[in-house]
């Protein structure tokens, strides 16, 4: 049994980006938030799998280059190899939950170039 609160750990940013509350042994768990104006690098897994759950704000995700605009309550999960980018383009705060399993104990990330970002017409956004 585990049990921790947010408030005692930091952010990878000061302020904003991921902050992990749990790593391993299974599954590592933890919190992203990005201000208006803030993206996270491009990046696959090679691999464990991440899902988010939305609880603040509403961005737009690329995963394997195509845009997901998300708001609270939805759940993106990416398997590994897909690629996924977030950017905040909006005026508020966005936070998330995240959750990869299976914990990988060296550095499972492959960071990319930022997807190609245009304006897709709305039967193109994958919703």
């Amino acid at each position: 049994m585990k049990k921790v609160h947010e408030d005692d750990f930091d952010y990878r940013f000061g302020d904003n980006g991921p902050k992990y509350l749990s790593k391993g042994p299974n599954i590592d768990i933890g919190v992203v938030v990005l201000k208006p104006g803030q993206d996270f690098p491009n990046h696959y897994h090679t691999t464990c799998e991440e899902a988010f759950y939305i609880l603040e704000g509403s961005i737009d995700f690329y995963i394997n280059n195509k845009r997901y605009p998300v708001k609270p309550g939805d759940m993106i999960q990416c398997s590994p190899g897909d690629s996924h980018y977030l950017i905040n383009e909006s005026a508020e705060h966005f936070k998330a939950l995240f959750i990869k399993s299976p914990h990988i104990a060296e550095k499972d990330s492959i960071v990319l170039d930022k997807p190609m970002i245009k304006e897709l017409k709305e039967d193109e956004l994958g919703i």
